[in-house]
């Protein structure tokens, strides 16, 4: 199940929804900002409940 998540895009700033996959654990990919289609690292996890979670950062940030 796809799990509607926001976050703000790094560069741009522009708010951005990811679909997070819960059932996949812990992840990380890089996905082009739909705004200013720069790329964005993302790590996704699951919390202690099942909810997953992400954390975005600029190509050359943590």
């Amino acid at each position: 199940m796809l799990t509607p998540y926001s976050v703000q895009c790094p560069y741009c700033g522009e708010p951005i929804e990811l679909l997070l996959d819960a059932s996949a654990g812990d992840q990380s990919y890089v996905e082009d900002c739909p705004v200013c289609c720069r790329p964005i690292n993302v790590r996704v996890g699951v919390d202690g409940e099942g909810d997953p979670w992400a954390q975005v950062a600029g190509e050359n940030e943590g």
